[in-house]
């Protein structure tokens, strides 16, 4: 099918393994293979440099998931004050029949942002004869672990797990494009990390790849009392806390930087006007940290931005959604109304 991939169509099959070398208990895939796409963790570094140097600090919220963010999120999403998982769970159920309807038989699954891949198995539960399954993470440890979950579960399934940013152009395995259709699932809310003119363009570019009857089913969450909001990303635990600051730890480890993680707070607060989650890393005292050879300096109270995630409206998500050139043919939410599960096709 000519619209398989999400943009450059290079792209070569590796081993897990080859991944990262440095855990000695990387599982195996063996003989199943991880389609990696032309991204690199290489690009880290230039896009922790760059955010570092701009005026409001930021790097993108994608480099929290290495092996330890990826563990702390599971673990973050059975907090009791983190509805989000919860509530997209229970729609999942009560509506994984019809989804599984409007996907039709013999359509090709690709998650975007696919993690430990455990939602998704309530669709598999029910579609006909899904000719194959494509998790798309930027985590190759938590691809492996859920590709080897999935063959447990699914011994007679095709799974095509794929190492990619989702965010930029990448292209699928070629044994994906046998599909009658194309069935994109975007849960979690993921798309609210996005800004609303970049969520536009994803969903256009994974419109462009919906022929034949394609669908899009899209997790969304919905805005709600600050406080509830607040709560859900300040956790009495300290997860969200230890996720957040665990971006330090990386650029630390792996860029080989000079920073001390525990110099900085985590802070996570709703922008009403925004109608939007922020969260930042603050800097407790006045400090330099060091990548490569450069210095970048942080004032006291001063903030690394690392992740937004924007809350819509019902209507307000198919306004945008009808932006991207969609058209809405289903709405759930959960019983107290905290999340969306939209059905989207072209």
């Amino acid at each position: 099918m000519a619209n398989a991939d999400f943009g450059s169509p290079t792209g070569k099959l590796l081993r897990a393994e080859e991944y990262n070398p440095k855990h000695a208990a990387f599982p195996r895939l063996a003989p199943h293979e991880i389609w990696r796409a032309e991204w690199e963790v290489s690009s880290f570094r230039a896009d922790v440099l760059a955010g570092l140097a701009r005026m409001q600090k930021s790097i993108p919220p994608k480099y929290f998931y290495d092996v330890t963010g990826a563990a702390l999120f599971e673990k973050i999403c059975d907090l009791p004050e983190y509805y989000v998982t919860r509530a997209e769970l229970e729609i999942l159920a009560a509506h994984a029949g019809e989804l599984a309807e409007m996907i039709g038989p013999d359509a090709t699954l690709v998650e975007l942002g696919s993690g430990n891949s455990l939602k998704t198995a309530y669709l598999l539960d029910r579609l006909q004869q899904p000719r194959a399954y494509v998790p798309v993470d930027v985590c190759a440890e938590a691809l492996a672990d859920a590709v080897q979950r999935l063959h447990r579960r699914y011994p007679g399934l095709l799974v095509l797990p794929v190492r990619a940013d989702f965010t930029s152009s990448f292209p699928l395995p070629p044994a994906a494009a046998k599909a009658t259709r194309t069935a994109v699932f975007f849960p979690g809310s993921t798309i609210g990390n996005l800004e609303p003119s970049e969520a536009v363009m994803l969903l256009r570019k994974i419109h462009r790849r919906l022929a034949n009857g394609g669908v899009l089913i899209v997790g969304v969450d919905v805005t709600k009392p600050k406080a509830v909001l607040e709560r859900a990303y300040n956790d009495s635990a300290g997860l969200t806390a230890a996720f957040n600051r665990n971006l330090l730890v990386r650029i630390r480890d792996e860029l080989d930087a000079e920073l001390d993680p525990a110099a900085f707070d985590h802070v996570a607060f709703y922008n009403v006007g925004a109608a939007r989650i922020e969260m930042h890393l603050r800097s407790r005292t006045e400090q330099r940290v060091r990548v490569d050879d450069r210095s970048f300096r942080f004032m006291a109270g001063e903030t690394l931005h690392t992740e937004n995630s924007y809350k819509y409206s019902v209507d307000r998500f198919i306004t945008l959604a009808q932006q991207a050139g969609y058209k809405s043919q289903a709405v759930w939410q959960d019983a107290q109304q905290h999340f969306s599960v939209h059905v989207l096709t072209p």
